[in-house]
């Protein structure tokens, strides 16, 4: 029974470990936070078209859903996935993909900064 929970227990702080890590990893290739992102990501209503999972009210299926964005070769369809035109998607999709049925939500910089690191740490 020891065995069992030191197995567990050592399991818990890996899986811990590994998502500090990822955050770390997230907020220096984006330059944002991943917390502010979560908290932005709601605020600008985001989960009413795209799901994430584990995030409260992030269950909309208008638009893709957003975990694993980080394993994706290309965003908003024709964007290579990398931080800058992630945030660039974010602020101003139409100008990425006239037409598209992203609006323009008045994201500023910072705060697109701050959700794709939130972004790049779903998995």
């Amino acid at each position: 029974m020891a065995i069992t929970a030191a197995a567990g227990a050592g399991r818990y702080a890996e899986v811990t470990h590994e998502k500090e890590e990822l955050v770390r990893k997230a907020a220096a290739m984006t330059g944002g936070d991943v917390q502010r992102g979560e908290a932005a990501f709601s605020r600008y209503g985001c989960g009413g078209c795209h799901a994430v999972k584990g995030v409260p009210q992030a269950s909309g299926t208008v638009g893709p859903p957003l975990d694993g964005v980080a394993v994706r070769a290309i965003i908003g369809g024709r964007l290579e996935n990398k931080p800058a035109n992630l945030q660039r998607w974010i602020v101003d999709p139409q100008s990425v993909s006239p037409g598209t049925a992203m609006p323009r939500l008045g994201v500023t910089p910072a705060d697109a900064r701050d959700i794709s690191a939130f972004l790049y740490t779903r998995t």
